[in-house]
């Protein structure tokens, strides 16, 4: 027996137990369901960026665990600008490779991460798993209501794509630079001192958004170009390499 939450089925209210308590209380029943697990990949022009290896890359990686973690009962959903796909989420190995390759095929383009959360919300069965693939410019950008009503409902982790230069900024000197997603060029100097700067800005931005995630509710993991399936293990308190 539990509080009732907006959502459950009413016809499991425990009507004499809601009377003892004052407070509306439903009844849990333990049965063996499936799961749905369901991603949303962040498939704009900054997660082709990387040192060695793409963003882009390693976001494939961390899916294609992510639906591989799946049984032969459970089911998969990719979740893109245009809504889920497959539409009817099938069981087993089908359904995830559907999911995955849709993810996969998806166009570079402007990604909208709270159009896809609201995507989510309408269209994800309660309790679902849900797994949100990013960088940083996007998860800046998600609206803290969303992100906490969306963990509510379903069971949420996050993996934040970390700047593939926080730790080693190449640029010195005079450097031209192209924002990838706006096009724009800009003219600056790298000295020591704003290679410092870059990094210390880097690393809080990082830390101040994991904050921030967790405290919405969301299960937290860095994305390293090198490592994609390494930010599901940490997210869920594995060790990487537990999952190779």
């Amino acid at each position: 027996m539990r509080g009732y939450v907006a959502g459950d089925d009413t016809r499991r209210i425990d009507w004499a137990a809601t009377a003892r308590s004052g407070v509306l209380q439903t009844r849990v029943m333990l049965e063996d369901i499936a799961l749905v697990f369901a991603a949303i990949c962040d498939r704009s022009r900054s997660m082709s960026l990387g040192r060695r290896r793409a963003l882009a890359e390693a976001a494939d990686d961390a899916i294609a665990a992510w639906f591989g973690a799946g049984s032969g009962e459970d089911r998969a959903i990719a979740i893109l600008a245009h809504g889920p796909v497959p539409e009817r989420a099938r069981a087993g190995r089908e359904g995830a490779a559907l999911a995955r390759e849709a993810l996969r095929g998806e166009p570079e383009g402007a990604f909208d991460p709270n159009a896809l959360l609201d995507i989510a919300g309408a269209t994800l069965p309660r309790g679902a798993a849900l797994l949100v693939v990013t960088d940083a410019s996007a998860a800046e950008r998600c609206d803290d209501v969303r992100l906490a009503e969306i963990a509510r409902r379903f069971d949420g982790t996050f993996c934040l794509a970390r700047d593939p230069w926080l730790e080693d900024f190449p640029l010195h000197g005079f450097a031209k630079l192209v924002d990838v997603e706006s096009g724009e060029r800009l003219l600056r100097w790298f000295g020591r001192r704003e290679r410092d700067a870059y990094r210390r800005a880097s690393i809080e931005r990082e830390e101040g958004l994991l904050r921030r995630l967790r405290r919405c509710g969301w299960r937290t993991g860095i994305l390293d170009e090198s490592d994609g399936v390494g930010a599901l293990a940490e997210a869920f308190g594995i060790p990487r390499g537990a999952f190779d």
